[in-house]
């Protein structure tokens, strides 16, 4: 029994990042598709001003549990928190910016259930961040 826990946690150790981003993703996932469901559903707020109120709120969750947790980011002076915040924020913005137009694209002109093609968008900006995380917010120095 101690082989296997120690075999999977080398595994761990071996793939922490991406393992980290995959538990943190999922949370922030959930965030935003449950804060996507009430603002949605319980508060009937248009389905893209709910996609938008969904991600400003859950973009905070995703900054600190990414720096903090998955990257690791050593930044930790004023300026350099700034900077990578600001960065993070411009990334979010682009995907966000996709995913509005994806949901516009899946919702009034295909004619896509609403919770559906707020799933496939969620897929696509999940993986177009992590990318933009890993290769340019924050990369390794």
């Amino acid at each position: 029994m101690k082989d296997l826990i120690k075999r999977c946690w080398d595994l761990y150790k071996k793939y922490e990042e991406g393992i980290n981003y995959l538990i943190f993703g999922f949370l922030a996932f959930v965030l935003n598709y449950v804060l996507y469901y009430v603002f949605e559903s319980i508060l009937h707020i248009n389905y893209l001003v709910a996609t938008g109120l969904s991600w400003a709120l859950t973009v905070v969750f995703a900054y600190w549990t990414n720096h903090t947790f998955v990257f690791k980011s050593k930044n930790a002076s004023p300026g350099s928190l700034l900077k990578e915040f600001v960065s993070f924020i411009g990334a979010r913005i682009a995907t966000e910016l996709l995913e509005v137009a994806f949901m516009y694209l899946a919702v009034d002109i295909l004619g896509m259930n609403s919770y559906i093609a707020k799933l496939i968008g969620q897929a696509l900006v999940i993986v177009s961040n992590y990318f933009l995380s890993k290769l340019w917010i924050f990369k390794k120095k």
